[in-house]
Parts: C-alpha cells; sequence; structure tokens
C-alpha cells in the first residue's frame, strides 16, 4: 500500500526553463474557468524532523540565511502578487485553499488567516470554499483554532499517527498518544465543520491491536474523514538508515495488507465509505474536495518553496529551498524551477493513476485497447468490479485496492 496524499516532493523533475517574469502561455489560462480550480500553499517549516519524513520541509538549523518564519508572510505575498499579474483575470474563483507543511501551524494563527486573505484578494473565493490546514497537534490550542475558524478555515487535517507511545517513538514524533484526539475534539467544539485524523500503518513494533486501537480511537472522536497511509521507507531520511544498520526491520508488505484490511473493516462498521484507496469520508461533503482536485487532474496554483502547480496541461514547480525562493522573488523573478506541457501519453498515464484509486473510478471508455484487455483480465482476476464493469467503470474492488499499485501498471502498460 502506498501513500496517495499529494505533497511537496524531496526531489523535482527536469522539465525546461520557466520563464523569469513566470509568464503562463495563453492555451494554459485559456479555459480555466471550465474546470474546478484550487490554491495549494506551503510552509516548509518544522520544529524538528520526523524520521520517516522526506518532504521539503526545514528546521531552524537547515534554513540558512535570507528565509526565516517571522518574514514568510511577506515572501508568500510577493508570489501572489506575481500570480495576480500572471492569471490576468484568467483564474476562476478558489474553490478550495490547502495549506500543507511542514508543519503551518508552527505560523501564528493570525498569519494563516492572511494566507486564505491573499488567494481572496488574487482570485477570489467561492461562497462554499473548502479551507482546510494541516496542523501538528502540538502546536494549536482552542484560542488558536477559534482564530482559524473565524479567519474562514473550514477544515483541519491532524498528523496523528497512531496512539501507540512506542510507534510514535519509532517515528520520531514529538507529540503525546492522546494529544491529537484532545485537540479534534477542541476544533470540533470551535465549529469546525470538518476534521480529519491522519494515520500511519506498518511502523516496525507495531502490533495489530496497537493500529486496531489508533483507528478506533479516530472513530470514537467523531473525526468525519480518516487517512491511513502504510509506511513507507524514503531513502535519506533517518528511518532508512536505522533500517539499513539493522535496528529496525524493513516494514512488511503482508502487514501492511493486513493493517489496510483491519482499516476498512473497522471504518466501514462505523459508517465511514472508502472513496479514494487511503481515504474514508463519513459523508460525500467530507471527502476532501481539494485532493479530488489532484485525483480528477483539474487546476491548481500552488505557492512556496517547492510546491507544484497544474494549469490547462502545463505544470510547474518552484524551487526547493526557501532562501533561493525568497531571493528569487526579492529579485522581482518568479520562483519557478522549470515547466512542462504534458503530453497526450502523460495525460493519458496520469488519469489512469490517479482515477482508478477513486471509488467513483475510470471510465473504461477512456482507456486504450491494451488497457481494455488488461481490464477485462483484472474483472476476471477479482480485481475490478464485474458489475461496474458491464456499466462502463473500471472500479477497483476491496482486493484490488491492495494491489493497486499493479493494477494500475496493467492498465497502463
Amino acid at each position: 500500500m502506498a501513500r496517495t496524499v499529494v505533497r511537496v516532493p524531496s526531489a523535482l523533475p527536469e522539465g525546461e526553463p520557466a520563464p523569469r517574469d513566470g509568464a503562463l502561455p495563453a492555451a494554459a489560462l485559456d479555459g480555466m474557468e471550465r474546470r474546478d480550480f484550487g490554491v495549494y500553499v506551503h510552509v516548509p517549516f518544522c520544529a524538528s524532523r520526523c524520521g520517516y519524513c522526506d518532504f521539503n520541509t526545514y528546521t531552524a538549523a537547515e534554513l540558512g540565511g535570507g528565509a526565516s518564519r517571522d518574514n514568510y508572510l511577506e515572501t508568500l505575498a510577493q508570489e501572489f502578487a506575481l500570480a495576480k499579474r500572471v492569471a490576468g483575470g484568467s483564474a476562476p474563483p478558489a474553490s478550495t485553499i490547502f495549506v500543507g507543511g511542514g508543519t503551518p501551524t508552527l505560523l501564528r494563527a493570525d498569519e494563516l488567516t492572511a494566507i486564505v486573505s491573499m488567494v481572496a484578494d488574487t482570485f477570489g473565493l467561492t461562497d462554499d470554499a473548502e479551507v482546510t490546514t494541516e496542523a501538528n497537534p502540538e502546536s494549536v490550542d482552542a484560542a488558536y483554532l477559534s482564530t482559524l475558524r473565524r479567519g474562514g478555515f473550514t477544515r483541519l487535517s491532524l498528523g496523528m499517527q497512531s496512539t501507540s507511545r512506542h510507534v510514535l517513538s519509532i517515528l520520531d514524533r514529538d507529540h503525546t498518544p492522546g494529544r491529537a484526539l484532545d485537540v479534534a475534539r477542541t476544533a470540533r467544539d470551535v465549529g469546525f465543520d470538518h476534521v480529519n485524523l491522519d494515520l500511519i500503518y506498518g511502523t516496525p513494533g507495531e502490533t495489530p491491536d496497537d493500529f486496531a486501537a489508533s483507528v478506533r480511537a479516530a472513530i470514537d472522536v467523531g473525526a468525519d474523514h480518516v487517512s491511513a497511509y502504510a509506511l513507507i521507507v524514503e531513502d535519506g531520511t533517518a528511518l532508512a538508515r536505522r533500517i539499513r544498520r539493522g535496528d529496525l526491520p524493513y516494514p512488511s508488505d503482508d502487514v501492511a495488507a493486513d493493517r489496510y484490511l483491519a482499516a476498512e473493516r473497522l471504518l466501514t462498521d462505523a459508517g465511514l465509505t472508502w472513496y479514494e484507496v487511503s481515504n474514508w469520508a463519513t459523508t460525500p461533503v467530507a471527502q476532501c474536495r481539494h485532493n479530488l482536485l489532484y485525483w480528477r487532474s483539474d487546476n491548481w496554483w500552488g505557492f512556496g518553496p517547492g510546491a507544484h502547480s497544474h494549469i490547462g496541461g502545463l505544470r510547474w514547480w518552484n524551487v526547493k529551498h526557501p532562501s533561493r525562493y525568497a531571493r528569487q522573488l526579492e529579485a522581482g523573478e518568479s520562483p519557478a524551477a522549470g515547466r512542462e506541457t504534458l503530453t497526450s501519453d502523460q495525460r493519458y498515464v496520469e488519469t489512469v493513476m490517479l482515477r482508478t484509486r477513486l471509488r467513483e473510478g475510470l471510465a473504461i471508455s477512456s482507456l486504450n485497447g491494451p488497457g481494455r484487455d488488461a481490464a477485462r483480465d483484472a474483472v476476471e482476476r477479482g480485481l475490478l468490479d464485474e458489475a461496474a464493469f458491464t456499466t462502463g467503470r473500471a472500479i477497483l474492488t476491496l482486493r484490488g485496492r491492495l494491489l493497486a499499485d499493479a493494477v494500475v501498471r496493467d492498465l497502463i502498460d
């Protein structure tokens, strides 16, 4: 099982050079209003680095000169001003905002609400906009969350990971086991519409009871959205080094499959339904609309170091390090490191790869000849739903979800 949440990667693709003024071709901007549009804002700061994390994040000691939490909002404002000039009125109001990290809640609450204002001033916001921030449970309290709620945030995503102290220790998480649950209750009390809890399963030393207790705790606290991801060992992380030294065993695929089945059983029994391989929600309204933009290949504009954007088949990505990001904006230049126009083959691969993971599935008619043959074979092997296939949809069965990456490879190949 693999993580599917869209985050800023540690490595950036090659692509082609991006223009210094950030200008986008007219072909990309044309028709923007016909697709859903969201905004992602990356906050690259962390108080400490989790042992499994390879995201584009920095502790204070890693930042170097030219970037800090204190002046980050001013730097972001420069990129928003650039985007306003580049968009030229082509962009529709944003229907989603997602502030991710890093740890966005290392910024003050009023700074996060100022980011919402920047989005509104640059693009406008729909009346029903979903506005999410990720949060470290140890970095927020009732007053902080109340400020966020009054400032327009509607959804809180908490990195819970586990309720087991020894699992959190192996992951180098700095919050106490029950803190995420306390924050989830507080978020509900101050008026947040939606609360998501992120879980990680398959950590070395985690028992079946450890994971079941974590899932039940998320259910009992009333979270209307739960994300559960298999632990992935990324090269260059502290976790990878510990495993390479033999201090910890490598996570087991069989254990990960067992944990996934446990999550599916417990969450389904509690009234949450999967809508993407690693995500469950109580109702369609509780689903993360911003992540659905990614999975459906809609349009989003990313801000911050390393952030990716996709507008009308054009994809670009910012320089990774906050110091270089700040220097380029200060010089009046776009922080984009490179960009690419997606070919029809690339679009096909991404459509199959992302939409197959959704409960709504993929239209069989969108597959090429070999892909349709592979879908037929997947039905026979119990990986795609037979009834859905007869109505023209490729939808994963439970067994298919366990083997989603392999199913996708077959449909593409």
